[in-house]
């Protein structure tokens, strides 16, 4: 059987406290290129690892871009941008990770018209 080759996101919060605190950091199988973040903090740092912990790619103080619940961090080569969003039917099945830096997967969403509530459902399993 092959073995899984495996990739870390990073995020650092690098406004808060006197030198930043970090935000989530998950381990997820290799090669996605989209990661949802649940209350992502007003600025992000993110950084990509490959499984020898070496950066692939980086995203430097991202500035939240709306009032919203998700954030979806988009890899672009070896850059990283950041769009706040309200997730709809592209977001299902997409991987997104918790402050802590569990990392599920997308189930379903939905919010009022309004903006004023959402529903949401992630899955999370785990694998030794």
């Amino acid at each position: 059987m092959a073995v899984k080759s495996t990739e870390s996101w990073d995020l650092w919060y690098g406004k808060a406290a006197a030198t930043g605190l970090p935000f989530a950091r998950g381990r997820v199988d290799a090669g996605n290129s989209v990661m949802l973040v649940h209350a992502a903090p007003p600025v992000l740092t993110v950084t990509v690892r490959d499984g020898n912990e070496q950066p692939v790619a980086q995203g430097k103080d991202l500035a939240v871009t709306d009032d919203t619940p998700i954030a979806r961090l988009t890899r672009r080569g070896d850059q990283v941008e950041r769009v706040d969003i309200w997730p709809g039917p592209d977001e299902i099945g997409q991987l997104v990770i918790l402050a802590g830096g569990e990392v599920g997967v997308l189930k379903s969403w939905w919010h009022a018209e309004d903006q004023s509530e959402w529903r949401w459902q992630i899955e999370l399993y785990n694998h030794k």
